[in-house]
């Protein structure tokens, strides 16, 4: 079945405000599937993984029917685990951040239970919990299902393994009889098919298919990162491998936007692509892109559909992939046409089980990357630059530069100190691809006549205002009245000229240093 846009589905306005909020643009799999038959009030009994989708996939239905005036428990939500009834109960909160009256409580063990029972006298509408804390409820009295009309059983197989059959058993026989029932299970061995016999009536069977890896030539690894180290091993793998084209997977469009954001401050060529981009504004970053006017691309998985490019050397997937079959998608944008790629995909704590349902259901190996030093990377730029001077020995027509080099060290200067001080103007920085066409100038976001820049140096960098002016009027030949609209953030900047002036500023500026920092500019892109 085909994923759809969340605003092809039934769904109320507030919900798909929430949804665009959280950054997700379409479906997976399971919420296609699921939601339609969910919204009609059917039994639906999924097999599915954790990671692809499935809170959203039983959540939205649960909280379109909820009834925000009646202050009871109208919707249960069974998980395995602590870990899991906080992460629903977190995400189910995202999704009512424009519902009002709705509210969620999550109850397990390790949490006093003193406030639980605090919320519940209040008054909550969904409860997810685990099947010990929710026998402790009934057994105090303090919680009654006797008006709930939805019940979920998340991870029904690991419960099952944990020993609740009986717990799920007894709290099931509490809830009215006349009710939706969503059972979600990666398996489905016997005990599980028992209770959905005994509890579900006439269930919509749903399995979501997992495709296969046909990708051979892709290396595959992974890497354990801290979120907030995420973007410097990213920088790191992408300088250390030398890549000069690669693909960056998001799973939100939010997140894309942060992540070109950083890198252009970092000095790289990149863009970004993700669904609120005008077809003009996408078909403009892809053409950049394919002809490597850009290195990086930042996309989400619904922007990069049927992206069929060549020499995409490296995957980089910044988030572990909802699923397992976006995981197969996202890596087979490289290793094409016979040659060789790498993916690397960036996972934090216990996303290493999604890792490992990736694994399984791809038929692959995913090997733990080694993320390059400070060291090793010196050391690479070091050695890149050393067969850099052997080539231009070899390929000779040094004459002129060698009348240049007599007549330094007539002046009483050493070879050596010649050298080294050629090494250091060489290594300053390489210089940057031009490639400033009409349509870049003309999709920056600013009023008709003037090109919005970005520029990556900021407020973390000690920049002011009055000094930033002067270093655009001084390196870009043009007077401070005809900058406008500057805008200092931490770590870039932005401002605008006249659309006449915008190529020579750019050219003027580009390599320039300002406090320090070897400036990158070139036009916004619009958001």
């Amino acid at each position: 079945m085909e994923n759809l846009k969340f605003t092809e589905l039934k769904i109320s306005g507030d919900i798909l405000k929430a949804i665009s909020d959280m950054g997700f643009e379409e479906t997976t799999p399971i919420q296609t599937s699921t939601i339609p038959p969910l919204l009609e009030g059917k039994d639906v009994n999924g097999q599915a993984q954790t990671g692809t989708g499935k809170t959203l996939a039983f959540g939205i239905p649960i909280l379109e029917k909820i009834d925000a005036k009646k202050k009871e428990i109208q919707a249960l939500i069974m998980c395995p685990t602590r870990e899991l009834a906080i992460q629903v109960a977190e995400e189910m909160k995202r999704l009512i951040k424009y519902k009002r009256g709705i509210f969620t409580l999550p109850v397990y063990g390790g949490q006093p239970i003193g406030r639980q029972l605090a919320a519940l006298q209040r008054g909550v509408q969904v409860v997810i919990g685990t099947p010990g804390r929710i026998i402790d409820h009934i057994n105090r009295g303090s919680i009654r299902f006797d008006k709930v009309k939805m019940v979920v059983l998340d991870e029904a197989d690991r419960m099952l393994d944990m020993g609740f059959v009986d717990d799920i058993t007894e709290i099931l026989k509490k809830v009215p009889k006349e009710r939706q029932t969503m059972f979600f299970s990666a398996t489905m061995p016997k005990a599980f098919l028992d209770l959905t016999r005994k509890f579900q009536k006439d269930p919509v069977h749903i399995r979501v298919a997992h495709e296969t890896l046909t990708v051979p030539a892709i290396e595959q690894f992974y890497v354990d990162v801290r979120s907030s180290g995420k973007l410097d091993v990213l920088a790191n793998l992408i300088d250390f491998n030398n890549i000069k084209l690669s693909l960056v997977f998001c799973n939100t469009k939010r997140q894309v936007d942060d992540i070109v954001d950083a890198l252009q401050a970092r000095g790289y060529a990149v863009e970004g692509l993700h669904g609120d981009l005008k077809q003009a504004s996408r078909d403009r970053v892809m053409g950049k892109f394919r002809r490597g006017a850009i290195e990086i691309l930042v996309a989400t998985d619904v922007a990069a559909r049927g992206l069929d490019i060549e020499n995409v050397e490296a995957v980089f997937n910044f988030d572990v992939p909802q699923d397992e079959d976006a995981y197969v998608h996202r890596i087979g944008r490289t290793g094409r046409a016979g040659k060789t790629g790498k993916a690397y995909t960036f996972v934090v704590g216990n996303e290493i089980y999604k890792l490992k349902d990736i694994q399984r259901y791809a038929k692959t190996k995913i090997n733990r990357a080694k993320i390059p030093s400070t060291r090793d990377l010196e050391d690479i730029r070091r050695n890149q630059i050393i067969e850099r001077v052997k080539k231009t020995i070899d390929e000779g027509k040094l004459d002129h530069y060698m009348d240049l080099a007599e007549t330094i060290v007539s002046d009483d200067y050493a070879a050596m100190d010649i050298a080294a001080a050629l090494l250091k103007l060489m290594t300053a920085g390489a210089p940057e691809k031009e490639d400033v066409d009409e349509d870049d100038l003309n999709n920056t976001g600013a009023v008709p006549g003037r090109v919005r820049l970005f520029i990556n140096i900021g407020k973390e960098n000690g920049l002011l205002a009055p000094d930033f002016v002067k270093f655009i009027e001084k390196e870009g030949g043009i007077s401070a009245g005809e900058i406008f609209r500057v805008s200092l953030h931490d770590r870039f900047s932005f401002f605008e000229v006249p659309l006449e002036k915008a190529r020579e500023v750019i050219k003027k500026i580009k390599g320039k240093e300002l406090k320090g920092i070897r400036i990158f500019i070139s036009p916004a892109m619009k958001r």
